[in-house]
């Protein structure tokens, strides 16, 4: 293969691994700080409702209060597994950083042709076999949005955008375009019925 092609195919798998290893801890960062924090909200506004039981929009804060801690009880449903996925979001990190090794090895190497039967290549298969058998399927809702902010706002990836290029709309999740743009419009919607 081609010295360029497996550069860019380590870069692609590199990209997949991180990105795994920043949902898993996504999924693991939600499950441990999303449930105090709810709770210390919904303690909070409780505690102002009794203060303030006048207040015009009880029933709505109310149901508020619910809608939250119906999600507090959906996030615990996790809690028994949340060290798995920081325990496979560590593997998955020491499989990125060796292929950002061999990526390496391979740029600064004078060969212009990489066998399918190298050392490295092997090495690269093998830790994508590890990749797929440990990597936890089951996310927690969100987790894609926080782990592309995991991935480009706190990580080092210039490796792997050596490659790929990246833009922002490779940074921000579509799903999040999406969204922000249904909120401004139902925002805008209300804002000219009311």
């Amino acid at each position: 293969m081609n010295k360029d092609l497996f550069l860019k195919q380590l870069a692609e798998n590199g990209y997949n691994v991180i990105y795994g290893a920043k949902k898993h801890f996504a999924t693991y960062d939600t499950v441990v700080k999303m449930p105090g924090r709810i709770a210390f909200v919904t303690l909070t506004i409780g505690i102002w409702q009794v203060y303030q039981p006048s207040f015009l929009y009880n029933t709505e804060v109310s149901l508020i209060l619910i809608i939250a801690s119906i999600i507090a009880l959906t996030i615990s449903q996790y809690n028994n597994e949340k060290d798995r996925y920081r325990e496979v979001g560590n593997q998955l990190i020491q499989i990125h950083n060796e292929l950002r090794e061999i990526y390496y090895q391979i740029k600064s190497s004078e060969q212009e042709v990489v066998e399918n039967d190298s050392n490295r290549a092997l090495r690269m298969n093998e830790l994508l076999e590890v990749y797929y058998r440990i990597s936890i399927s089951k996310q927690i809702f969100l987790s894609d949005w926080l782990a592309h902010y995991k991935l480009f706002f706190q990580s080092q990836f210039e490796w792997i955008d050596e490659q790929k290029n990246f833009t922002w709309r490779d940074k921000v999740p579509f799903s999040f375009q999406i969204a922000v743009i249904g909120f401004i419009a139902v925002v805008v919607l209300l804002i000219i019925v009311l």
